[in-house]
Order: C-alpha cells, then structure tokens, then sequence
C-alpha cells in the first residue's frame, strides 16, 4: 500500500483469527478526510473483520490502527465506546433502525446518547433527514416506510452527528438496483459535503463505483487497486 501521508485512519499489517481461521492476515488499509474507499472482497474474505477493527469493535490479534494519530489499542473500551458514538457513524445492511421509535427520533438518538437536549437533537436530525429526502417520514415508525427509506433514515442518523468516518457495511444488500443507487448517491454526496471519510464494505461492483478508491481483500490480504479513469 502506498505511504498514508495526510491519512485520518490507518491500519498496518493486521491479523486476527477466530480459531484456526485466520480472518486477518497482514491487512493494510487507509483513508483520507473526505475520501470514499470501498472494502471489496468475496464473501468471507475477512472485509467485514476489517471494518469492525478499524471501528474499534473487534481488537486484533496484532498489528496497529490509528486513528487521527491515536492508536486505538491504547484506549480503554469507554474510550472507544466513545469515539463510535461521536466521531464514527454506521449504516448497517438491514439498517438497524428501532421500531418502537418514530423516524426522526432514530436519527436523533446518537445525539440524544451524547446527551444532546431532545428538541435540538430533533431539530438537527429533521435537517440530515431532509437532505437525505425522507423529512416528511420524521414521525412514521420504520415498519411504516419502505426498504429504501428506511435505509436513508440510517444514512441520516449515520451523519446526524457529523462524524469524521462512516462505516457502511453492505448499505444496499437489501435494497433493489434503483433504491440502491439512489442511496450511494445521497450517501456519498452528504459525506463528503462534509469531508467525512466513508469506509464502504461491498461485494458489488456497481456500488464500488460510487468510491474514489477500492481495496480488495482476499484470504485476510488487502490489496490497494488502481482506479482506471
């Protein structure tokens, strides 16, 4: 991989097994503010093991990631818990919303857990929601809207806190082509409107094509690949 001068996340030589499956193996990954970089990979290749590392979810077995010159493995858990919840947003497949709560408030908890009075939190995750095209669901429950809706809400709630990085882990592996699109396309120009990095996990061509840069993982490798313009 190319030296990460100028780099806001960056992972060197990690490897992490459950077992005797080796996830990891020498993995190499980095990303500047602003910048869209697509994790692609087959399935069970080790791409979302390297997401949930350079989250801060799963610690590996060895190797180093710093983020904005802190190496996570020095941070204690409530450390962590921490960064995820102010400078890291996540948009999952299956979007993960909470049923028991209308659209706005799921967009507005991340505020809400940083302790951000109810009204203004509401108040800036109606803002996200608009620009994501969904503020007239703001008080439907996410069992009332469809599949592709529901996957703009948690875009919205991903940058309801205006994170530095955004996890996005198979984002339109629910969705048909056309939803699909529409989302990158929303995902990707509100991110980097607001210099956020966007760590994109797919296994679809077709949703790479929304990064500026595409690093293959195979058999727990990372392989940083040439965009041909």
């Amino acid at each position: 991989m190319n030296a990460p001068g100028g780099s806001l996340l960056v992972a060197e030589n990690l490897r992490k097994a459950y077992g005797p499956t080796m996830a990891l193996d020498g993995a190499a990954f980095s990303i500047h503010p602003g910048e869209v970089v697509a994790v692609m990979g087959p399935s069970g290749s080790g791409k979302s093991t390297l997401l949930h590392c350079l989250a801060g979810i799963v610690t590996p077995d060895s190797g180093s990631i710093t983020y904005d010159g802190r190496e996570l493995a020095t941070m204690n858990d409530a450390q962590r818990s921490q960064l995820r919840r102010s400078e890291f947003g996540f948009v999952f497949q299956f979007g993960q919303l909470v049923p028991e709560l209308t659209c706005v408030e799921n967009v507005a908890l991340p505020l809400r857990l940083n302790g951000t009075p109810r009204k203004q939190a509401e108040r800036t995750a109606l803002g996200w929601m608009e620009r994501l095209e969904v503020d007239d669901l703001a008080k439907k429950r996410p069992g009332e809207v469809s599949g592709g809706q529901g996957q703009r809400v948690a875009v919205a709630r991903s940058l309801v806190t205006s994170p530095r990085v955004v996890f996005a882990d198979e984002p339109t592996g629910a969705l048909d082509s056309l939803n699909g699109e529409r989302v990158m396309e929303l995902l990707t120009e509100a991110a980097r409107s607001a210099s956020t990095a966007v760590v994109l996990v797919t296994h679809e061509a077709r949703v790479a094509a929304y990064s500026d840069r595409e690093i293959v993982v195979r058999d727990g490798k990372s392989r940083d690949m040439e965009r041909v313009v």
